[in-house]
């Protein structure tokens, strides 16, 4: 294989040097147990401590003890759904959430429901924004929770979150946010849009994959999920990924600190992407909200063309891109991202997902669009609706 484009950065992102940098230390010369009470463990909790208020202030909190390290965004998803029902569940067991949530919290949910809780899943509309009259209408004197994402995975539509949230507010519910798409996309200030729970993941912005925290305000009753140990101030046992956690503070800090000239970048490829690809491929359909969107990803249908075998195409063309989550890539069917939104069929069964990072060129998505030129046109040449005259 020759050339090699990666256009898959709402997957996961490359680990930056500046990252690097501020985890290598963390491997052999302060290997401490940050929950050890010697100097050894004094000094790798030192450097916990850094990365805790580098995402505090990152993201605005009031203080850094708001902040709870986790093995990445699933399990803090897990622990902000089921932790906030457990504890609240004196108040009742009613949950609501949106249809094209992250699996983590869905299927946090349908695990709560198996438990006899009640969950509601408000619908969107065909740009894939939540309803929130739909949400007005779910909430119940039993509602303790409301939790819907920050910036959607497959299409990155930006949901109305301040507004969600002061909504919940005033009939006393609590909020939480999968922020896992959302950081160093747009700002987030938790005080700002009222944010009692927040998930943000590492590997997301530049930081080592299987480090994730939970943003907790203090005040707000949340139950363990991980337990075993007194670690993070007793919610969340476990040993502490030291080096991961440097890292994921420093990836923080560099992606509040680069936002806007990143975004300003990153939104000149998509739209030289898209101005190309419209010129040179027919009968195409961006998915998602024309103008509330993070400028990172690019949903794009081909009509009368097979998703997985034009993902094949491509990745034989060295393109690396995706037809929607990795967490369920390995499973042929549909979007239910897509779906949810009414999409019709022949758009939904042909959805590929372009993510755009911060180091790709002019160059390689020439590349990238000459590759889907012609694969497209490969692809449709076996079409049984080309041959019909649909071109």
């Amino acid at each position: 294989m020759g050339r090699k484009v990666y256009l898959d950065s709402a997957a996961t992102t490359y680990v930056s040097s500046e990252v690097m940098a501020e985890m290598l230390p963390c491997f052999n010369a302060i290997y401490g147990n940050s929950n050890s009470v010697h100097s050894y463990g004094r000094d790798a909790l030192a450097i916990v401590d850094r990365a805790r208020d580098r995402i505090a202030h990152a993201i605005n909190a009031e203080k850094a003890n708001e902040i709870y390290f986790t093995s990445g965004g699933t399990e803090a998803d897990n622990w902000a759904i089921k932790g906030l029902a457990y504890a609240n569940k004196d108040k009742g067991k009613h949950i609501i959430t949106s249809v094209i949530e992250h699996h983590a919290v869905l299927d946090a949910c349908k695990e709560l429901e198996n438990e006899g809780y009640e969950v509601t899943y408000v619908p969107v509309d065909k740009t894939g924004l939540v309803n929130i009259a739909e949400i007005i209408h779910a909430i119940r004197k039993d509602t303790t929770v409301i939790s819907i994402m920050a910036v959607n995975n497959e299409v990155g539509t930006i949901q109305n979150i301040k507004t969600i949230a002061k909504l919940a507010h005033d009939y006393g519910i609590i909020f939480h946010t999968d922020a896992v798409q959302a950081m160093g996309a747009i700002k987030l200030d938790v005080k700002d849009m009222e944010i009692d729970a927040m998930t943000i993941s590492g590997h997301k912005i530049y930081g080592p994959k299987g480090v994730g925290c939970l943003y907790v305000k203090n005040g707000i009753k949340i139950q363990n999920l991980v337990v075993g140990g007194s670690q993070e101030r007793g919610k969340r046992g476990g040993t502490l990924n030291v080096p991961a956690i440097a890292g994921f503070g420093k990836a923080a800090e560099i992606a509040v600190r680069d936002m806007s000239i990143n975004q300003q970048k990153i939104r000149a490829e998509r739209e030289y992407f898209l101005k190309n690809l419209k010129e040179k491929v027919p009968y195409i359909q961006i998915n998602g909200h024309p103008f509330q969107k993070i400028n990172g990803i690019a949903n794009i249908s081909f009509e009368m063309v097979d998703k997985e075998s034009l993902l094949m195409l491509l990745d034989m063309e060295g393109v690396a891109v995706s037809t929607g989550s990795a967490c369920t890539s390995n499973v042929v069917e549909e979007s239910y991202v897509l779906k949810a939104m009414n999409v019709e069929s022949e758009f939904l069964n042909s959805a590929i997902r372009f993510s755009f990072g911060k180091n790709i060129s002019k160059s390689d998505i020439d590349y990238v669009v000459e590759a889907i030129v012609k694969s497209v046109e490969k692809l449709r040449s076996f079409s049984a609706l080309t041959k019909a005259g649909r071109r």
